[in-house]
């Protein structure tokens, strides 16, 4: 019979010693994280409920068409009606953030691995563990450095969300057409105006379909991580499981439904502003 692996002993001594050695840098992280998402939540609980709403609306109607502005403002105003507006900004301060995060990370790396193969060989197979490995796990290691409350949950979800932002830039980059990109060096154009002016613009929609993805996994691990402190909307869902309170936990969910749906679509459109007026017009 094979003896077994220590692999836990590993893992533990790999933590232990990160925790002894790296403890400001983890604390300077997290007083930078912790101020972001309280920026966000401030900027969004700062105006009336109905002054959102109608900024919200407008937005929505910029970005897509009226039936979108409509639903996110009788959306949000049910949320308003419910009661659970200030867990509703908590969380999309959260999901903003863990977004922003992702994507500020993500789309650099992409390209990077779009660049240059050796490095691709060595991230592929990191989003493979990264999107297979169970979310909850996620949190062991978030708690464990961070403590409880909102860092956790932002660093888990960046985590949980950044591999669809990395895969599909990597993925646009990579389809743009040749002949396009040796027209562009014919012309004498510089590594960074190959990048900026012809790569990444045609990638864009590929791009966007990334960021759409890591939004989305936002979400849904902001509201996973209320189990370790993560305020918001999905402490109203976690609440509401715990004490098999059905109608509350109907309501929480409606909310994050509604969420998603709007930010969903938001991401969607919101890159697409000219399409959306001429289809209105059109209309």
């Amino acid at each position: 019979m094979l003896p077994k692996l220590p692999l836990s002993d590993w893992i533990q001594h790999i933590v232990d010693w990160m925790s002894a050695h790296l403890g400001g840098l983890f604390t300077g992280i997290s007083t930078v994280i912790e101020g972001i998402v309280d920026f966000f939540a401030n900027i969004f609980l700062l105006p009336h409920p109905f002054l959102f709403i109608v900024i919200l609306g407008a937005i929505a109607y910029y970005a897509g068409r009226l039936p979108l502005a409509l639903f996110s403002m009788f959306g949000f105003l049910l949320i308003y009606d419910l009661g659970y507006w200030t867990q509703t900004m908590n969380s999309l301060a959260l999901v903003i953030t863990s977004g922003i995060i992702s994507i500020v990370l993500g789309i650099p790396i992409g390209i990077w691995c779009a660049y240059r193969k050796s490095v691709s060989r060595i991230v592929v197979p990191l989003l493979d563990f990264m999107q297979t490995m169970p979310a909850f796990v996620y949190l062991l290691p978030a708690v464990t450095f961070f403590s409880l409350g909102v860092v956790p949950g932002v660093i888990s979800s960046v985590i949980f969300a950044i591999p669809p932002t990395i895969r599909l830039t990597r993925l646009g980059i990579m389809q743009v057409s040749g002949e396009l990109v040796e027209a562009a060096e014919a012309f004498g154009s510089t590594p960074a105006q190959k990048l900026f002016k012809v790569q990444l613009p045609l990638s864009l929609p590929t791009v966007m379909a990334g960021v759409n993805q890591t939004i989305m996994l936002s979400l849904s691990m902001v509201v996973i991580a209320s189990m370790i402190g993560a305020q918001g909307i999905g402490s109203e869902v976690y609440r509401a499981v715990t004490q098999l309170q059905i109608g509350k936990g109907f309501e929480a969910g409606i909310v994050v439904v509604i969420l998603a749906i709007v930010l969903d679509r938001l991401s969607q459109n919101l890159i697409k502003p000219k399409a959306g007026r001429n289809r209105r017009r059109a209309a």
